[in-house]
């Protein structure tokens, strides 16, 4: 399939670009070429679609559910108890109701952690984005689990009719619910079968004081003394560390995902050192956390609280300026998946949202589409998502979607039982 999209803004010039299957082929002012598909841009600009770094797609069921707790008793007293209700259908949908609302909000692929991944890969791939669905590991510090628990990953367990959009990996949960052998264990299991491992990490005060307590080092010390700090490490959060922690991150080409709305909602920590990062080569992505500690997985909405975080707790307006946390929510997000992603560029996988520009957030046309999205925007001004060169949302409108949202309210009550 063919899409041509017509005189379109791209950085604030006018152009056309053309899709051949999953890639784009040319960008040009004049493409004089009969698509099967044609898209008027002239009341909208594109961008690269939206790479959500860490999400826990089913929770979207959880919702509303929990709120204002801190993390531990957030944890322990609401999601976990309720958590052993899911059922294959619930993920399922659950997933499927996360990628309606991250289409909506123009994301194209997301790196998630939850139960039940073949579930959560099926309704990805249905749904048209892409995702890496991990097993996940949970073997509470005990050492006959653990044992058991790496007995039941195999590689052939990610064996199934999936499109190139599915990926897998391996996500130990935290270094409070998974033991340091089993650490090391997934991440031979990562190289072997090259998969990304995905973790939580230095997310709280607690869990910081915990680590030196228990290991008698900091989180990020801990699994360096364990020798996972490798490039396929992707660690979600990363609030609670020195500039020493930094070099080691960076020695190892270690990823980093910023979750800022769910930080701030759990009162984890505000001082997110992204510049620090930065400047040593780390690889930074962006992402939403589940619904119930961010309540949407508006990527757009990310973007400004990123932006105006970095800005408010170092008193210095011009950190984060626009169009960089754009970068972090694009081209970074999807290096960190290894994607040829993130970028509107010849040769690029075509994956891309166009926003209607005929609306207040981006009038008075300036010049500077990219500053009125990232601060004056959010995700409904998303009018059309285009992913692997085919059109799943167009006009604002998600195939199946009223099906999604009645399924949803009613597989909630058998999830949530108290």
């Amino acid at each position: 399939m063919s899409i041509l999209i017509k005189n379109v803004l791209l950085n604030d010039k006018r152009t056309s670009i053309l899709i051949e299957g999953n890639t784009i082929k040319t960008i040009a002012t004049d493409i004089a070429v009969i698509a099967d598909k044609i898209i008027n841009g002239t009341n909208k600009a594109v961008f690269p679609g939206l790479v959500n770094g860490h999400t826990h797609a089913a929770m979207t069921f959880f919702r509303g559910y929990g709120d204002d707790l801190p993390l531990e008793k957030w944890l322990n007293t609401k999601i976990w108890p309720n958590e052993r209700n899911l059922t294959d259908e619930i993920v399922y949908w659950g997933t499927k109701l996360a990628c309606l609302e991250m289409i909506k909000t123009g994301t194209t692929a997301f790196n998630d952690m939850y139960f039940r991944y073949k579930e959560a890969a099926r309704a990805t791939d249905e749904m048209g984005i892409r995702g890496v669905f991990p097993q996940l590991m949970f073997d509470n510090l005990d050492p006959v689990r653990a044992k058991k628990v790496q007995s039941e990953i195999k590689i052939e367990n990610f064996a199934g009719d999936y499109s190139d959009r599915i990926r897998f990996s391996i996500a130990p949960h935290a270094i409070y619910t998974v033991s340091g052998a089993s650490f090391k264990w997934a991440m031979d299991f990562a190289k072997e079968h090259s998969l990304i491992m995905h973790t939580h990490l230095a997310e709280t005060q607690i869990e910081y004081q915990n680590s030196i307590k228990n290991f008698g080092l900091s989180p990020i010390r801990y699994l360096n003394k364990l020798g996972v700090l490798r490039p396929n490490l992707v660690i979600a959060h990363c609030l609670w560390l020195d500039d020493e922690e930094i070099q080691m991150l960076a020695d190892n080409d270690v990823k980093v995902v910023h979750n800022p709305n769910s930080n701030l909602k759990l009162a984890s920590g505000h001082r997110f050192l992204y510049h620090e990062m930065a400047e040593k080569g780390i690889c930074v992505g962006l992402g939403t956390d589940g619904c119930s500690s961010s309540n949407n997985l508006d990527m757009i909405e990310a973007m400004k609280i990123m932006s105006l975080l970095q800005k408010g707790w170092r008193l210095e307006p011009t950190a984060l300026p626009a169009h960089e946390v754009l970068k972090v929510a694009t081209e970074n997000g999807a290096k960190l998946l290894g994607l040829n992603a993130g970028k509107i560029a010849d040769g690029m996988l075509a994956d891309m949202f166009l926003v209607d520009i005929n609306t207040p957030a981006f009038t008075p046309l300036n010049n500077n589409t990219t500053s009125n999205l990232v601060y004056a925007a959010n995700g409904s001004n998303v009018d059309t998502v285009i992913c692997d060169g085919n059109i799943v949302m167009e006009n604002k409108k998600v195939a199946g979607e009223e099906e999604i949202l009645e399924k949803a309210n009613q597989l909630v009550y058998e999830l949530i039982k108290h």
